[in-house]
């Protein structure tokens, strides 16, 4: 029982996708399966409770040690239980009562969100790889849902080739590291390079795979090929979904095996962490400004971001670690929220896609139009949202590390990265002309009013007052001891300040 606990977010979720299944297979053929949506939502809302509730619980491993509950899995477990949830009322505002397969679809985001919670919270890299493929499998899916769509059929069998293969890597990867340490546990991978002397060659080849794997899954260049064509194919609520549950969980994964495995050999991983960041945020935003279409230009800011977390992956402290997983709150919750508002407007069908489609939208709906303005200025890190302060935290983190110069890179491609969103505002707020004519827009729905209230006040709570999420984050940094023993930090010192108006 006391091992159950500890995943019991996961038994949630999973027991929830499991009634909505059945529920599903007993109504009537021609009845609505929107109800199966908010039975979804009320999994999710429950898992979200037993995360919060698991921060009580004391540190430990269950199922003979292959999975540990400590405040880094639970920060990512609360995380993505909130993803899921909002996007699972993006959904229900998004498709029909004659939407294909709605029941089969709020299921595969029940099931993909357990895979994405166990990698956060497993110690041992084979169920890692198991949990990866439950996130992975359902995810290919979910991409390929607009059957009629001749771009999403298109876009899910890209993302299954590409993600295939970049599993074998991970999985690869994983077996080269066995080789060189005679096991796959984390904690026991740390200790096997402290105490004894590993193959380096195995060793590092097995790193490098496990970064090629691991950087597919979060869209960092030069792995992120897949991502602007399967962005553009998926239906939006599903990119809300996979656009931050898997890569927060990716994240994770990264920032355990990087701390909590090869702590000793930080020389080494950090300059390819270093470079990643650099060509994924120019990438990234380089990219983002040749784009017409709105997905495609959220898919190129994807990898930008990815490149900015990625910074924080080179800091030498435990605010690395902390920086990292704020940032992932703070972008999760910005993107989801831009996406709710993208899918209401081009519908579960896609039907207006180009940053002109979006023309006059504050003046049809100031509340639409205001709540995606906000989101975009957030992702530009304009002071007072979460954007500006994951931001901070995240530069701010490299600084005291002495990145001074991947700090500048990323300064400047913040820069870089304001004239694509601001371009996305002006757009908001420009007066429908003949050419460009006004935005229709359905009346928003409660599930689609409950996900914008969410993210957006997420979003100015992480600006204003993110004091306790830093707490959160920093706890889940001390779970790492080799970089545990310094939060009393200049930088600390800096976001206290910030943070308390100092």
């Amino acid at each position: 029982m006391n091992d159950a606990l500890r995943i019991l977010p996961e038994i949630i979720l999973t027991l929830a996708g499991v009634l909505v299944m059945i529920a599903d297979a007993l109504l009537p053929k021609l009845s609505s399966r929107k109800p199966l949506g908010w039975l979804a939502v009320l999994g999710a809302l429950a898992a979200l409770g037993a995360s919060f509730w698991q921060y009580q619980l004391p540190a430990g491993a269950a199922y003979y040690g292959v999975v540990q509950t400590d405040a880094f899995s639970v920060f990512f477990h609360v995380l993505i239980a909130g993803i899921v949830l909002a996007s699972l009322l993006i959904t229900l505002d998004a498709v029909t009562p004659e939407t294909e397969g709605l029941g089969e679809l709020f299921a595969l985001m029940l099931f993909g969100s357990v895979g994405m919670m166990l990698m956060t919270s497993a110690v041992e890299l084979l169920l890692v790889f198991v949990a990866l493929e439950i996130s992975s499998i359902s995810t290919y899916i979910m991409a390929g849902y607009r059957r009629k769509s001749a771009k999403s059929p298109e876009s899910a069998l890209k993302y299954f080739l590409l993600g295939s293969f970049a599993t074998s890597f991970f999985l690869y990867g994983i077996a080269l590291i066995f080789g060189a340490t005679g096991t796959t546990r984390i904690g026991a991978i740390a200790d096997a390079i402290a105490t004894a002397n590993p193959s380096s060659a195995l060793l590092y080849v097995g790193l490098a795979m496990v970064i090629v794997g691991l950087g597919f899954k979060v869209s960092a260049a030069p792995f992120h090929v897949w991502t602007p064509d399967v962005y553009e194919g998926s239906p939006s609520p599903v990119v809300a979904l996979m656009s931050t549950g898997p890569k927060a969980a990716a994240f994770a994964v990264l920032l355990r095996i990087a701390y909590g495995a090869l702590p000793q050999l930080h020389a080494d991983w950090v300059p390819i962490l270093w470079w990643l960041a650099v060509i994924s945020m120019t990438i990234g935003n380089l990219g983002a400004l040749r784009q017409s279409n709105v997905k495609r230009m959220l898919a190129y800011s994807s990898i930008a971001h990815a490149g900015y977390i990625l910074v924080a992956f080179t800091a030498l402290s435990a605010d690395g670690v902390a920086a990292a997983s704020f940032y992932a709150v703070s972008y999760a919750a910005m993107n989801v929220g831009i996406f709710a508002i993208v899918s209401h407007a081009g519908g579960y069908d896609d039907r207006l896609t180009l940053i002109d489609d979006y023309r006059g939208l504050a003046y049809r709906s100031p509340l639409l139009g205001g709540a995606m303005a906000f989101f975009l200025i957030s992702l530009i890190g304009i002071p007072f949202t979460g954007g500006f302060f994951g931001k901070f935290y995240v530069f701010a983190a490299a600084l005291h590390s002495g990145m001074v110069w991947l700090a500048i890179i990323g300064l400047i491609n913040s820069g870089i990265a304001a004239f694509y969103y601001l371009r996305v505002v002006i757009a908001l707020y420009s007066r429908p002309s003949e050419a460009a004519p006004a935005l229709a827009l359905e009346k928003p729905s409660l599930a689609l009013l409950i996900a914008i209230f969410i993210t957006s006040a997420a979003t100015l709570i992480l600006g204003i007052v993110p004091g306790s999420v830093l707490d959160a984050a920093r706890a889940a940094a001390q779970t790492f001891t080799s970089v545990g023993q310094d939060a009393a930090t200049p930088t600390s010192s800096s976001v206290d300040a910030v943070r308390t108006g100092r």
